[in-house]
């Protein structure tokens, strides 16, 4: 019999990392796959972006949920009103298994729903740690409301299962998104330059800044960023934040630095190969992004991170953190751009894996026994 299985995405940057799940999941006669979008996905101002996975093939359900908000109010509606939507496309479909990945603050709702119509949950990228984003709680409720568990790295394993969950449950299977750099041929230079409708200047700065929802003011960190960046020599490229409080203010904020320096740009979407090949031609990351610390790694991209979001987060030897000041973060882009910096990196590894975790996790959805009593955890926390 096929196993069912129902996969939730929220926005480009989780479907970058499921994508090639997803292919997996398509390819196997043991899988009926319902991929159903919310969030972003459906929002006209982030690129409506559903219609990518349109394009790439896949049958998708969309949710719409996303409130035009740019308030911790409208996020928290944005939860109750994915629980009510999703209440009746989970109870329609009755999945045995619930597919989540990472940390954003939407899967609270399909999470929540699953627990109530009693249906397992496996999840990607558990383990992590971001304590400057709310991600940080999310992530680790998620695992808790999970039956499998798949993480990007050992360290990422091992806090797992010192939250209690059962080790014979958690997978190290490396970060999804790499395996984009093993699968896919990026384009060349001239290629990238003709996709993007832009001439590159040496150096490429990529610059990848999110608001820092763990405080009450989400761009308190802001400022300084954007105080750094003019003093920083090159050509900037900004990629669009995520859909966060705040979120509307800070595109507004960069599309403002953008008209006033020459030869930058914002880029609302990228495709993963896109963005992939970006990355191997810039000189330098910016920002806190996690995509500044998993797949910079894979180009030994030099990296500043900048203030506390990603605060804790495993990282390669290319990655800089910085302070939430001026003159920390200039002087961590003076660092990471010298030549004995850049000849250090030389043969580095990324931490996050080997590009073959879609094949991994797709065999442990597929194979893994689901009987009666599966969905019953037991606690394997260890007692003094």
């Amino acid at each position: 019999m096929k196993r069912t299985l129902a996969v939730i995405t929220t926005s480009r940057s989780d479907y970058t990392h499921l994508y090639w799940v997803l292919r997996e999941l398509t390819s196997r006669p043991d899988i009926d796959l319902r991929l159903i979008a919310i969030g972003s996905h459906l929002s006209p101002e982030f690129g409506n972006t559903v219609q990518q996975i349109e394009r790439d093939g896949f049958a998708v359900k969309g949710v719409e949920c996303l409130l035009s908000s740019d308030t911790d109010i409208g996020m928290a509606k944005t939860i109750g009103l994915a629980t009510l939507s999703l209440a009746d496309l989970l109870g329609e479909i009755r999945p045995d298994l619930l597919l989540l990945i990472a940390d954003r603050y939407e899967l609270l709702a399909p999470a929540s729903v699953a627990l109530a119509l009693r249906i397992p949950v496996a999840h990607i990228e558990g383990g992590e740690i971001s304590e400057g984003a709310i991600d940080d709680a999310v992530r680790n409720a998620l695992t808790k409301l999970s039956h499998i568990h798949f993480t990007s790295t050992a360290g990422a394993r091992a806090r797992v299962i010192a939250l209690g969950e059962d080790p014979a449950r958690v997978h190290h299977v490396g970060a999804g998104s790499l395996d984009h750099l093993r699968r896919t041929k990026l384009l060349a230079r001239e290629e990238l330059e003709k996709s993007l409708q832009l001439e590159f200047r040496n150096p490429v700065v990529l610059v990848g800044y999110h608001p820092v929802t763990v405080l009450r003011d989400t761009l308190a960190e802001a400022d300084v960023l954007f105080a750094a960046l003019r003093r920083v020599t090159g050509q900037l490229l900004f990629c669009y934040p995520n859909a966060d409080a705040g979120s509307r203010a800070l595109i507004e904020r960069t599309r403002e630095f953008v008209a006033h320096r020459d030869g930058s740009h914002v880029f609302v979407n990228l495709n993963p190969i896109t963005y992939w090949s970006l990355l191997s031609q810039s000189d330098l990351f910016i920002g806190n992004s996690s995509s500044g610390i998993i797949e910079t790694a894979s180009f030994a991209l030099p990296t500043v991170n900048v203030g506390i979001r990603q605060r804790g987060r495993e990282h390669g030897p290319n990655v800089l953190d910085a302070e939430p000041n001026v003159d920390s973060i200039l002087s961590c882009v003076k660092r990471v751009t010298s030549a004995p910096f850049r000849e250090g990196l030389r043969g580095m590894q990324n931490p996050y894996g080997d590009g073959n975790a879609a094949g991994r996790i797709a065999g442990v959805l597929a194979e893994t026994p689901i009987g009666e009593e599966f969905i019953i955890k037991k606690s394997h926390r260890r007692t003094e």
